[in-house]
Parts: structure tokens; C-alpha cells; sequence
């Protein structure tokens, strides 16, 4: 606690130029500070991400390093950024910051949850809190009798008690969403555990904070204790309808009320001001508060958004700058210190660990993934730097314990990551499947399509729905469609709440905001066009986001995977996953430009909607054909196949191209000497073309009677000099609603000539994918580019799709009905020429 007998600072200077210096003033020389401790701190933040660390240590180590063990030791420095006239202020601001935040703590428990949580992981918490709190109790003696012994006995038991029992459920949830084992079996029972932790380690704290203040009577514990007792049953019984009223009143995609907002953090202040009234603390006023805001609708979603960056980013920094402030590594100076130090540092592991690992292999949990559960439920963090600055305020904790239990919160958080990686790993590498890719599988096979379509939000799903409606099959030739709802892991609390509100009830009220609106979309779809479809969420940051697409394709058994493509949504972000999918994925994959087939609906046969097929051979372009004829099935799709072949001889007279786009002879010449030199090579691929055009020849033989069922096909060939003229030809045609093109892996020629000519702005679309997108303005039909599945790589990313995909399965449809027969007509005209039937 700052001293009281220095000469309070004013609030604001004349400024420099009229004699004020600016570090003698209360607001300059905190904006000062608080710059510093928000510049180190996200400056070690971004040096301990690639460690796996959470950003919460690398918080309380700059707030160490800004204190008197490190920075703090030049005088100069601590006089100047941190004179002891100034610390009041940063303690108060500090102070409102916690309140907030631990207001947001309590906005992500939701007591529903833990009400529901059952016989096993009540024990499991309950083991997790008290063997620790006896081991900590025991220590606080040998503590007492060392370095303590001014402190009053029963507080200091009860402090020392609670800071190794206690459980940080922020921080434990931060760590596992990152390390993707939010929704395996031991994330769930970590969290659920953690929760019920929290929530006995607040009253257990609350406990020890009325028996530090009853030096005067022992009675004052009695009367504080009470008095927290009615302020909870004036908190449940008449503010909780209230805000319960406020609740219904929020509309989702709405702004809420001004009026509400301002009744909702002057509730929170008052709740606090009541506990600090009481007695208690502050905060605990409005992590109570908290926790009664409701958390079914949008509510106390948009309270977490509001609040959260200036809480998270600004005022919190300033709380892990005051306590380190507090903390003098220096004090652990001789030998029993240290031992003291590695005592309570093996006490706190061993009665956590052991605690939690014993109760849950009485529940044959497995040994492997009870030890990993018992590092998980030893994380510390901001809960118990809370603990320890209280228990120092109160005078309950001296110096010296005060910087062997921070060092025990550090230690024991930053081991918990490794650790858990290294003894748990829930995946395992995905169970080989045949069908990774549609050609030959699509076109011979009866079986059913499974399709892995990704979505980021709700301007993806109309393009997403009209292309897996054209692409739906038969009865005979299903289709199985999972979407993937992908949301940003960020250090914002929201980002998690988000994920806790979509999966952990599976209920009606466990959706949220945009995602709601996403799964009664592909709801609405399912039922209407008769598609089994199935929802998943995952939660990653966009550094690990493909792993997730990859794994639950995997295990998903999807044969493509189709990625909407935006190169300006989330600063770009969202090309480099699409790229990675494309390296890593295990089955084909298609990304999907949407200039317009999501605007009108292909829920009829009524609509028309015609898709052209450019084939230049290799892999991808048979990918390509083999998507485009599944469309083919559709009463109100109509597919053109338009196949290019190299005439370096060919008149291109009727075309126009702009004069950036000419093609000079040379490298026509360079063209044909590209041919001819691979002409060995890409012998078997042209063999494999001929044969899957030779498929659709038949196909369409044998299925002629019935065409006129069916959707219409036009196969056309025509020969140009080069990729150049076949784009400006695609171009000047209008009527086309969709573009299919293959990515150009093992390209032809033609191809691999404008490869090497064009710059690769979007590397994912290809060349020709590249070329129609930037040079066919006039033409705004959507675009897909596949990429057909190489075998050849599977070896390679065997290893790489080892990480768990975090996702909540929510059924939408089950369900299949009959399809009007389909059929294809195909006639193969001259070059330069096309015909229809």
C-alpha cells in the first residue's frame, strides 16, 4: 500500500516551455508510464508467443523487470518513472482496471454450466482444491516460523492456503484453446473443474480478506462474512430480474441501449464500492456482478466486446506494472530463501498435481491424461497475482513471501504448456481413406460425395450454398456437406466466450451472433434440398487455422474441400491459410471466388445458371471436369466443357488484347520448344486426359435417351497460340454464372508458360486462375480453382495433421430424397466450333 505522507502531485503542468517539468505531474508522468508498460509488455509478449507461453507471463515479468528487482534498481530511473508520489495514482487506476476485468471474468463462467457439471469432475475440483490447500497450510508453518513471523497466523495460513489452491480459469482457457484441446476430453474436464476451482478459491479469498481485518475483534470476521452473504442474496434475488429485463431487451445486430449500458457499469461500480464497503474487495463485487448478467442473447456478448480492449490491453498491463512494483527478487538473497523458494515451489506442483491425478484415475480417466489434467489445473496467472497484491496490501504477506510466491505463479504456469504437450497428445494421425479426390472416384463410383466447406462469416454462405446446390448429385450419387465455421483465437476474452457460448450446452441458446445466422442457413438448405449437412466450429489463430481445415477433413473422410477466397478480409490473412490448405490438405481442394453466383438462388430448376469447364490438361484440369459434370445433374445447371490445344500457326485476328498483354513471337517460339522438350514427359498425362475426356464421350453415349431430364452439356475445342488469347476469348463471352479452372500443378505448355511470365500475386488461384481475375473485369462470373489431390504428398503431410481440430458438432439434416434422373449429351465438334444437346 503507497504511503500517505507525501505531498500529492498536481494533476497537470504549464507545460516545459513555462518552467514545468512534465515527471512532476500526476497525468504526464502517467502516460509516460503507462506507455512504457504497455510497450514491454507486448514487446515480450510477441518473444514468449513462439515458446507457447500465455501472454499473462509475459505480463508479470515486465511488470517485474520494470520494479525494483531489474529497471528499479537504478534510483535515477525509479525516482524519475516511479517516484513513490505517483504510485497512488497508478495503484487507483490499476484498480479500476481489475475491477473491470474481473467483471469479465465473471461474464465468461456461467454458473448454468457448472451447475450441470457432474459427480466426477466435482471430485476431481474438489481434490484439485484440497490437497493443495493442506499442503499449503503446512507450508505457511514451516513460513511462519522463517520469514513470517510478524504475520498474524490464521490469515497468513488462509492466504498461503488459497494461493496454492487456487486455479486460474483465464488463463487455463487461453492455454487451451491455443494448444487446440479446448474440446477434448481433458480440455472439457479442465474447464469444467477450473470453474468450480475459481469459484471456491473466490469465497475461500474472500474468507482470508475478513479474517486479515478482524485484528481489533474477532467478531469484525463474523459481521463481514454476513454481510458478503446478504449482499449475494440482494445480488441474485433483485438485481439479476433486472438485468434479466435489460437482457431481452437486446436484439441481436442491434446496438444496445445507451441507457442500459450506462445502468449496467454503474452496477458494476456499485457492486464494488458494496464489497469494499463490506469489507471484502472490491472485485469481488463485480465478478459477482458478472456473473448474474445473463448469458443467453447477445448481451453479455457486446458487454465483453465493448470493454475488452481498453481492459485487456490498457488498464491491465498497469496492474502486473504496480504489483511488480511490489515484487524485490533481491529479497530471496540467502540460502534458506531459496530453499524456502524450491519448497513451496514442489509443494504447490506436487499437492495440485497429485491431487487432481489421484481423483481422476479413480475415475479410470488413464494415467497419461489424469498427470496432464494435473498440470493443467496447477495453472496460476492474474487470479493468483491477485491473491498475493491483496495478502501484501493487507500486510498479510511480507516482501519476501510475497517474491517466492510470484515466483511460484511464474513457474508453475510456464511449465504447464510443455508439459501438457508432451504427455497428452489426443491426435493421432488420420485414418487412411481411398476417396481423396473426384475424378475417376466421382465419375465411376456411386458412393456418397463428402464435401468440407469452409466459411470465416455470413458473407460466404450464399456463394457456398448455390455452388454445393449445382454440385448435389443423385440418391444414387449423394452429396455429405460439412461446414466449418472458422472463428479468430485472439487474446480478446470474446474471441473464447464466443466459442463457450456456441458449444457448450448444444442447445438452442448455444449459439450466438453470427454463427447462429450461418447454421440456420445451412439449416434452412439442408431441408430444402434434401443435403445431409453437419456444422462444426473451430477456434485457431490464422497461424495454425489450416491444421484445423486439414484434421477435420481427415477425419471427416472429405473428398475436396472448398475455401472462400477474399484478399482483403482480415488484412489478407486469409489468402496465407488458403495457401497452407493447398500444401497440407488431404484430399483435393477448391477455392472459391465469389463475384456473383451468391446472388441469385439455384434453389429451383426454374433458374438457369450455366458453368463453363476450362480444360488445358493435367491433374487439376481433370479435377476440374470431374466437379463440373456432377453438375451437370442438376435440372437448372447447364455445363460447357471448353477444351484449348497449342496452334502456334492459329489466327488470332478477331481477338483483342490491350497492349500490356501481347504476345510476341518469341515467345511463341519458346512455347513449342517447351512442348517439344516435354513432350516425353507429359506423355502420360496426356494419355490420362484423352481417357477422361474418352469417360465423358461414353458417359454421354449411354445417357443420351434421357437428356432432356437433365441439365444440359457443350463440349468445345478450340485452338489458340497461347493462355493470353484463351482468357481475352473467356472474357468476351457474357452468359457464363461460373468459371471451374484447374490450380495447373504439372501444367501443359500453354500453361506453364504463363506461369513463368506472371507475377504470382495470388499463387493460390494458379496461373489462368490469376489471369481471369485481374484481366476479366467485364466478366463477373465467380470463379472456382481446384486442386486435385497428389498421392505423392501424402507421405510428406502424414506427419503434419497431428493436431486435434477444435470443433462442436451441431446436426442440421440427415436426410436424402430422390433427384430427377440425370443423363449427358455430348457432341465433339471440330476445332474453333461448338455445338449443344
Amino acid at each position: 500500500m503507497a504511503p500517505a505522507c507525501f505531498t500529492p502531485m498536481a494533476a497537470t503542468s504549464n507545460g516545459l516551455f513555462q518552467g514545468d517539468n512534465p515527471f512532476k505531474f500526476a497525468v504526464p508522468l502517467l502516460i509516460v508510464q503507462m506507455c512504457l508498460v504497455l510497450g514491454l509488455s507486448r514487446a515480450l509478449s510477441v518473444l514468449f508467443k513462439p515458446l507457447g507461453q500465455p501472454r499473462v507471463i509475459a505480463e508479470i515479468i515486465g511488470g517485474i523487470l520494470l520494479g525494483p528487482s531489474v529497471l528499479g534498481r537504478s534510483a535515477t530511473y525509479l525516482n524519475t518513472v516511479f517516484p513513490k508520489q505517483s504510485i497512488t495514482v497508478l495503484d487507483t487506476v490499476a484498480d479500476i482496471g481489475l475491477i473491470f476485468f474481473l467483471f469479465l471474468v465473471g461474464l465468461e463462467l456461467d454458473l448454468h454450466a457448472i451447475q450441470k457439471t457432474g459427480k466426477q469432475t466435482l471430485s476431481i475440483a474438489g481434490a484439485g482444491i484440497s490437497l493443495p490447500f493442506a499442503a499449503g497450510v503446512g507450508v505457511s508453518l514451516i513460513l511462519h516460523k522463517t520469514i513470517s513471523t510478524e504475520a498474524r497466523f490464521l490469515p497468513f495460513v488462509v492466504f498461503m492456503g488459497v494461493a496454492m489452491s487456487i486455479t486460474a480459469f483465464p488463463v487455463l482457457a487461453r492455454i487451451l484453446a491455443e494448444r487446440k484441446l479446448l474440446v477434448t476430453d481433458v480440455g472439457q474436464m479442465a474447464m469444467s473443474a477450473a470453474a468450480v476451482n475459481d469459484l471456491v478459491a473466490w469465497i475461500l479469498l474472500a474468507l482470508a480478506i475478513a479474517l486479515s481485518g478482524s485484528d481489533k475483534s474477532p467478531l469484525v470476521a463474523v459481521w463481514v462474512f454476513l454481510s458478503g452473504i446478504a449482499f449475494l442474496l440482494v445480488m441474485f434475488l433483485a438485481v439479476k430480474p433486472t438485468l434479466k429485463y435489460i437482457a431481452s431487451q437486446a436484439e441481436e445486430g442491434k446496438p444496445i441501449n445507451e441507457l442500459h449500458i450506462a445502468l449496467i457499469l454503474a452496477g458494476v461500480l456499485t457492486a464494488g464500492f458494496a464489497t469494499d464497503f463490506i469489507g471484502i474487495h472490491a472485485i469481488f463485487g463485480a465478478f459477482v456482478f458478472g456473473l448474474i448478467v445473463p448469458k443467453e442473447g447477445p448481451l453479455a456478448k457486446m458487454l465483453v466486446e465493448k470493454l475488452e480492449d481498453f481492459v485487456t490491453t490498457l488498464m491491465l498491463p498497469l496492474y502486473f506494472a504496480s504489483s511488480g512494483l511490489k515484487t524485490n527478487i533481491q529479497s530471496i538473497h540467502s540460502i534458506q530463501s531459496v530453499g524456502l523458494l524450491l519448497l513451496v515451489i514442489a509443494t504447490a506442483c506436487v499437492g495440485k498435481i497429485l491431487g487432481t491425478f489421484m481423483m481422476a484415475s479413480f475415475f479410470e480417466t488413464g494415467r497419461r491424461k489424469a498427470l496432464a489434467l494435473g498440470f493443467l489445473m496447477n495453472t496460476k496467472g492474474l487470479v493468483e497475482l491477485i491473491v498475493l497484491n491483496i495478502g501484501k496490501d493487507r500486510q498479510v504477506l511480507n516482501e519476501e513471501t510475497f517474491a517466492i510466491m510470484v515466483l511460484m505463479a511464474i513457474f508453475t504456469t510456464v511449465i504447464t504448456t510443455p508439459s501438457v504437450m508432451l504427455l497428452y497428445k489426443p491426435a493421432r494421425n488420420p485414418v487412411p481413406y481411398r476417396r481423396r479426390k473426384l475424378y475417376q472416384a466421382d465419375i465411376q463410383a456411386e458412393s456418397e460425395l463428402r464435401v468440407l466447406a469452409c466459411v470465416y462469416g455470413m458473407p460466404n454462405v450464399h456463394a457456398i450454398i448455390n455452388l454445393v446446390e449445382a454440385s448435389r448429385g443423385t440418391r444414387k450419387r449423394p452429396l455429405c456437406l460439412y461446414i466449418l465455421h472458422l472463428l479468430e483465437l485472439t487474446e480478446r476474452p470474446s474471441s473464447l466466450m464466443k466459442f463457450q457460448m456456441i458449444g457448450s450446452h448444444n442447445d438452442q441458446n448455444a449459439h450466438s451472433g453470427d454463427h447462429d445466422s450461418v447454421v440456420l442457413a445451412f439449416e434452412a438448405f439442408g431441408q430444402l434440398s434434401k443435403v445431409n449437412v453437419k456444422a462444426m466450429t473451430a477456434l485457431s489463430s490464422f497461424d495454425t487455422m489450416h491444421e484445423d481445415v486439414c484434421t477435420s477433413a481427415a477425419e471427416k473422410r472429405a473428398a475436396i474441400i472448398i475455401l472462400p477466397f477474399d484478399k482483403h478480409a482480415h488484412h489478407g490473412r486469409l489468402m496465407n491459410v488458403n495457401q497452407k490448405v493447398l500444401q497440407h490438405a488431404p484430399c483435393s481442394v477448391g477455392i472459391l471466388v465469389d463475384r456473383g453466383v451468391g446472388v441469385v438462388s439455384l434453389s429451383s430448376s426454374h433458374v438457369q445458371h450455366d458453368v463453363v469447364v476450362l480444360f488445358f490438361g493435367g491433374p487439376d484440369c481433370r479435377e476440374s471436369l470431374a466437379f463440373g459434370l456432377r453438375m451437370v445433374e442438376h435440372p437448372g445447371v447447364k455445363v460447357k466443357v471448353l477444351r484449348f490445344l497449342y496452334n502456334p500457326t492459329k489466327d488470332h485476328s478477331e481477338v483483342t488484347l490491350s497492349t500490356d498483354e501481347e504476345i510476341r513471337g518469341s515467345e511463341e517460339r519458346e512455347i513449342q520448344a517447351t512442348a517439344m522438350a516435354s513432350k516425353y514427359e507429359n506423355r502420360e498425362e496426356d494419355r490420362l486426359d484423352e481417357e477422361c475426356l474418352a469417360l465423358v464421350k461414353e458417359a454421354s453415349m449411354r445417357k443420351q435417351e434421357t437428356a432432356r431430364q437433365a441439365g444440359l452439356i457443350s463440349y468445345e475445342e478450340r485452338e489458340v497460340q497461347n493462355t493470353m488469347f484463351a482468357i481475352a476469348e473467356i472474357a468476351a463471352i457474357r452468359e457464363f454464372n461460373l468459371v471451374i479452372v484447374g490450380r495447373g500443378r504439372r501444367p501443359s505448355p500453354l500453361v506453364a508458360r504463363l506461369a513463368s511470365e506472371r507475377s504470382d500475386e495470388f499463387p493460390e488461384l494458379g496461373p489462368v486462375g490469376q489471369l481471369l481475375l485481374l484481366h476479366c473485369h467485364d466478366n463477373h462470373a465467380s470463379i472456382l480453382v481446384i486442386q486435385q489431390h497428389d498421392p505423392a504428398l501424402e507421405q510428406k503431410e502424414h506427419l503434419t495433421l497431428k493436431s486435434k481440430s477444435d470443433f462442436t458438432s451441431l446436426p442440421v439434416v440427415a436426410s436424402g430424397l430422390p433427384l430427377p434422373p440425370s443423363s449427358l449429351s455430348i457432341t465433339t465438334p471440330s476445332a474453333s466450333s461448338s455445338s449443344s444437346v
